[in-house]
């Protein structure tokens, strides 16, 4: 395996961006999208294996390639909510908040029930749940007047499980808590942003805007959910928790730090 230096590693990107378009090795003709294949690709074309940089310090430091204009979700990190004792998910959302999976008396037993919701500050979803951000924390709130008609029938469930109330208790994730989880897993960054196209239903790469990224700001993290570009996602059904995720818009990832540096851009 090839190492590099920070110089070196930024001069062989540069030097891959100016090739132009290179062609994924992945197969889109039947239609299917693969996010990762531009990252996959790139790191085939240095010669490392899946976001191991050989460079000093390497474990400060990560590559991450982002298709030019999407808005896609990308998963921060996993982490369920305080107090963490109570093992909020299992125990109050499924069988309080939950609903009939689709594949119950199917896939899964006859009463297996469902909590999958992607949640924003910015508007409560349909089932009437949204993300409050106070002083201290981040908050889960449910609001059983804000629920579509569409779920009246799951809505008489939860009236008659939980009453009309507000979560009892709240949900929250403390600040202090997510800085140090969010800090453990966003490394500075070489933040790669690649142009996209199709040619008879083949995909096509080019790597033409290279940033390094440093500094990790909690205010960077806690504006993107106050904007509504990061969310709280609950994925969790009776037979398993998929795990509660912090999700955001793959192209705010650069307002996360501090530090930005444009090493090049071939497109200014």
């Amino acid at each position: 395996m090839k190492t590099f230096t920070k110089e070196s590693l930024k001069a062989e990107l540069r030097a891959i961006a100016e090739t132009g378009w290179i062609q994924s090795p992945k197969d889109t003709s039947s239609g299917s999208r693969n996010d990762g294949a531009a990252g996959n690709l790139l790191e085939t074309l240095l010669g490392i294996e899946e976001n191991n940089l050989p460079l000093p310090n390497a474990a400060e430091w990560e590559l991450k390639v982002q298709r030019k204009g999407t808005s896609s979700l990308l998963t921060l990190f996993h982490s369920e909510p305080s107090p963490t004792g109570l093992k909020f998910v299992p125990n109050i959302l499924l069988p309080k908040y939950g609903w009939a999976h689709t594949q119950a008396g199917r896939k899964y037993p006859a009463g297996e029930r469902s909590f999958r919701q992607t949640i924003s500050s910015v508007n409560r979803s349909d089932r009437g749940f949204k993300v409050l951000i106070d002083s201290e924390k981040v908050n889960i709130s449910f609001d059983s007047k804000s629920v579509s008609e569409k779920h009246n029938e799951w809505l008489t469930s939860v009236l008659s499980l939980a009453g009309p109330g507000e979560l009892d208790p709240i949900p929250y994730w403390g600040f202090s808590d997510l800085e140090k989880k969010i800090a453990s897993k966003l490394h500075n960054t070489f933040y790669v942003t690649a142009e996209v196209k199709k040619e008879d239903g083949q995909e096509f790469f080019r790597f033409s805007k290279l940033e390094m990224l440093r500094g990790f700001t909690l205010k960077g993290f806690l504006d993107c959910l106050a904007e509504g570009t990061a969310f709280v996602d609950f994925d969790a059904r009776t037979g398993h928790n998929h795990g509660t995720k912090f999700r955001i818009k793959q192209n705010k990832i650069p307002t996360l730090y501090k530090d930005h540096s444009l090493v090049f851009d071939l497109n200014s």
